[in-house]
């Protein structure tokens, strides 16, 4: 499987010019680390920012949250730290679920960069 994608490959950089063949390998998988790299960059890189800012404010009240409830004596005061914490847990997990839908949709957009490189070389062949 992996020859036949090396293959395809090879032959979309061989109908390709310099310029768009460099374009073409800027395109390819990247790797996790890669990808969080490019959260931060774009028009959205202060949205992101603040996204994380607000993140760490939210696990710091969490974790402030679960040691007021150990100290608490009353269950109605448990109660309310209990809830704080589940709106803390809440708040960063979607946080986070929202950072993985930009990852994903930076990888859909990277692809789609790929198929439309790779329709206007097919049609840039077929008019010659």
């Amino acid at each position: 499987m992996k020859t036949k994608i090396d293959d395809i490959d090879q032959l979309i950089k061989e109908t390709l010019t310099e310029e768009e063949a460099k374009f073409y390998d800027d395109l390819e998988e990247q790797s996790v680390f890669a990808m969080i790299a490019g959260l931060y960059k774009g028009k959205n890189v202060w949205f992101t920012i603040v996204m994380h800012i607000v993140n760490l404010v939210a696990l710091g009240f969490l974790i402030y949250c679960v040691v007021e409830a150990f100290k608490a004596e009353s269950t109605k005061d448990l109660i309310l730290w209990a809830s704080g914490f589940f709106v803390c847990f809440t708040t960063m997990c979607m946080i986070k679920m929202y950072a993985w839908l930009q990852l994903h949709r930076n990888a859909l957009q990277r692809e789609m960069k790929r198929l439309e490189l790779q329709i206007s070389s097919l049609s840039s062949k077929i008019s010659e």
